[in-house]
């Protein structure tokens, strides 16, 4: 898989692919880059790439012909073009999934105002956003859909790894211990040191329900209607819910004066 990351500052990505896992799987063959820099297409001799919207307002606009001769150099014609930016369409993994199964992607890293209408108009495929926020780097934003995608291609990482990481079936990961057994006072789950591989699996199928229930609710319809999870995953969650509601009774519940009886 290659990707083309077209940008005004290409030292932000160059780090990310040079280092860890990525830097591995390029060396592998696995992953390929290419990081254009916008300012080699710019007409003067400052290498200008913005300038003042039309209709006035605050912040400056990337032109449109540098990045147009940018595209055009990597024959982005040819290949799904992604533009990042807080009014796109949020990223998630099943889209990460979506993404890791093309050839080539390419990149559009914004900066200042962000870009011209035509640019988006004539080249993107797609816009994406990592989240309701703003970000002053594109280059940041491009490599967070990078990192999550490159991962997913085949022989990046062991399929074992990703098979009960958060997002996979639906759900979100089961807690992680390491040694030592005891820290700061608190001891590793016995079940994890029992090494029965049912308990273990049921343990952490049951942890991983009570997570995504607690942070992430609206997984659990997704996970639902999409006929992810089993009857077994369905009783553990009748479990899980009922010893909720109970504890919520507790809270709830008067206290009551011992000697007399009566209620606060």
């Amino acid at each position: 898989m290659k990707f083309h990351v077209l940008t005004l500052f290409p030292e932000i990505p160059r780090a990310f692919f040079e280092s860890s896992i990525m830097a591995k799987a390029v060396d592998r063959g696995i992953i390929a880059y290419d990081l254009v820099n916008i300012r080699d297409f710019a007409f003067d001799k400052h290498k200008t790439c913005d300038d003042s919207p039309y209709g006035g307002g605050a912040g400056m606009l990337m032109l449109p012909e540098p990045l147009g001769l940018a595209l055009e150099s990597v024959k982005a014609r040819r290949k799904r073009v992604i533009y990042v930016t807080p009014s796109g369409k949020p990223f998630t993994q099943k889209l990460a999934q979506e993404l890791s199964r093309e050839e080539e992607l390419v990149f559009i890293c914004g900066r200042y105002e962000g870009i011209d209408q035509r640019i988006i108009d004539s080249w993107v495929d797609d816009e994406i956003s990592i989240g309701d926020y703003v970000l002053s780097s594109g280059e940041i934003a491009a490599t967070v859909i990078i990192d999550a995608v490159y991962r997913l291609v085949d022989g990046v990482i062991s399929s074992e790894s990703l098979d009960e990481e958060s997002y996979s079936g639906g759900l979100l990961e089961y807690p992680q211990y390491t040694r030592p057994e005891v820290y700061g006072g608190m001891s590793v789950p016995e079940v994890l040191l029992s090494g029965h591989h049912e308990n273990i699996r049921k343990w952490r199928l049951e942890k991983r329900l009570a997570k995504t229930l607690a942070n992430r609710p609206d997984m659990v319809c997704e996970a639902r209607r999409d006929g992810l999870l089993t009857a077994e995953a369905e009783q553990m969650i009748e479990t899980i819910t009922g010893q909720v509601r109970k504890s919520v009774r507790k809270k709830k519940r008067p206290k009551t004066d011992k000697f007399s009886g009566r209620s606060d």
